[in-house]
């Protein structure tokens, strides 16, 4: 792995906000002192095209996705519509029956489960939904569209758009609530409004948009409700992982994992249950259920690598087909390109249609080299990840043209794995003070990584495998007689460190607390010995 040192001045702080591009004074304000989420532009004709459902009193159905900002954006605005009086339901698509997004074949479905409404809004899809929206035009239905994936070439033919790739799903929903709140509600716009973004947080962080900006706002102040949610299903998820706090982390690692896990093995409605639910019993059986979900889904994700990983070839983008589950192709995808830093593809092999799940690293645009294949039937997504469907007889063909056009745009130095560093600091800089300045660069995560930093000609004093597995190392590690203690996590395969060696380390800082007592420790992202 290439290091990759951002910066080398002296002023610490400076040159992390340096490094995120945060340069002007009302940059660095706005970034250290995050404010509450301002309003983003929502058109008149979506509001008053609304406002005519409420007064003619029409069927309204909430069209979400079964991935976990999908299900979050879902529950956000049901429930602002049925608090407001809205004949609103939320419909979530069944993964395996229906598939991604609204289609032509929706409207039957939805008519037989009685949901034949006059107005469909699409929250996270929807923005590529052509031939679905042309058939709704036909049956006099109107579709309101909430999506922040990547745009297609064609105009959609609805005037009903909330459309931004700065924000995710629920994002989306939120903003549109709050503007609904003003207008059907008691609160008047500019007044300080409800939070209510514990679900806006979990989408964000879920979808790994990134923590600059609008996002970060939103995920602070996210945060801090999910911490004092009145959820009870959020509350039920979060007793059942055993967390005391919940952050980026917690979120991402075990909250989001769970949500999504129904929507990958069996049907996302539950975890939309549990989010609306108000019935504390009804709350503890469903996280119960999900929490026994996602060990499944862990299992059967482990099942598909063990066969996935024999058919990595030398190619550039990693193309693997196979009797997989469909629900999990995409977190396979994700563990071969962090294991071989390539993009991969993984398909779902059918008899006559394959579903595709994709995952890129930095610099290639994995939705863009799909589409440009031709070949594929639908699909969407983002420059680092993206779903697709293609005719079974085509795989071959695919894996050819893709790694065609990948040998001009997916360069050596693209392929080359890295690890981004601040800057260098000696052991000496480092103590409390600097650890609440560095507090006020959280929350961290995708797209404002935790801050790194390098120390070099670093003597490593001990140094013993941990964990029951052996793979992580706990150490001691000390630089002019300054000493700290150490966790690296997941060292590679057949590394050995020895004590009393001298080493360059990169590394993050937080504070650990264990039986009351806290002190400061490094957490390793390498060393390289010298």
């Amino acid at each position: 792995m290439k290091w990759q040192i951002l910066s080398k001045g002296k002023n610490i702080i400076k040159e992390l906000l340096k490094n995120r591009n945060i340069k002007t004074k009302k940059e660095v304000d706005e970034f250290l002192t995050p404010k509450f989420p301002e309003s983003i532009k929502i058109h008149k004709n979506i509001l008053n095209r609304l406002e005519l459902a409420k007064k003619n009193k029409e069927k309204i159905v909430v069209f979400g996705d079964y991935d976990c900002d999908g299900v979050c954006a879902a529950a956000i605005l049901w429930e602002t519509l049925y608090k407001l009086g809205f004949d609103a339901l939320p419909y979530i698509p069944d993964r395996f029956e229906e598939g991604y997004g609204i289609k032509t074949s929706s409207f039957e479905m939805l008519n037989a489960k009685n949901l034949n409404a006059k107005l469909i809004i699409c929250v996270d899809n929807g923005i590529v939904a052509y031939d679905a929206i042309t058939e709704a035009k036909k049956r006099n239905i109107d579709i309101i569209v909430l999506d922040h994936h990547t745009k297609g070439i064609k105009k959609l033919s609805t005037p009903y758009i909330l459309h931004s790739t700065a924000v995710c799903g629920s994002a989306l929903s939120w903003f549109l609530s709050r503007e609904l709140s003003y207008r059907f509600g008691t609160r008047k716009a500019g007044s300080e409004p409800n939070r209510g973004l514990d679900l806006v947080a979990i989408g964000t962080i879920a979808d790994q948009m990134s923590l600059l900006g609008i996002n970060r706002s939103l995920v602070k102040y996210g945060l801090e409700d999910l911490q004092k949610t009145k959820r009870v299903g959020l509350k039920a998820l979060i007793k059942s992982a055993g967390l005391d706090k919940v952050g980026v982390y917690e979120v991402g690692y075990i909250l989001a994992p769970r949500i999504n896990a129904m929507g990958r093995l069996s049907h996302a409605l539950d975890s939309l249950r549990l989010l609306c639910t108000r019935d504390t019993k009804k709350a503890d059986d469903l996280a119960k259920v999900l929490a026994e979900t996602n060990i499944e889904r862990q299992r059967i994700v482990d099942d598909v690598l063990i066969k996935a990983m024999q058919l990595v070839t030398e190619e550039k983008v990693v193309v693997i087909e196979g009797d997989y589950h469909e629900g999990v192709i995409g977190l396979a995808s994700g563990k071969i390109t962090e294991k071989f830093y390539r993009p991969s593809i993984v398909l779902s092999k059918g008899e006559k249609i394959s579903k595709a799940s994709a995952r890129s690293i930095f610099g290639f645009n994995i939705i863009e080299a799909i589409k440009e294949t031709g070949l594929i039937i639908e699909g969407g997504g983002h420059p680092m990840a993206a779903g697709f469907s293609i005719e079974t007889s085509k795989i071959s063909e695919f894996r050819l043209k893709i790694n065609k056009l990948s040998q001009v745009k997916l360069t050596d130095d693209i392929l080359e794995k890295k690890l981004k560093i601040d800057l260098e600091v000696n052991f000496e800089l480092i103590n409390e003070s600097l650890i609440k300045e560095l507090e006020k660069f959280e929350p961290t995560g995708y797209g404002n990584f935790a801050p790194v930093f390098i120390t070099k000609g670093v003597n490593v004093r001990e140094a013993k495998l941990v964990g029951t597995d052996g793979k992580h190392l706990k150490l001691k590690l000390s630089q002019n007689e300054v000493v700290f203690n150490a966790i690296w996590f997941n060292i590679p395969s057949g590394y050995i460190l020895d004590s009393s060696i001298l080493c360059d380390v990169a590394y993050t800082i937080e504070t650990n607390t264990w039986n009351g007592r806290s002190q400061i420790q490094l957490k390793v992202k390498d060393i390289k010995v010298v």
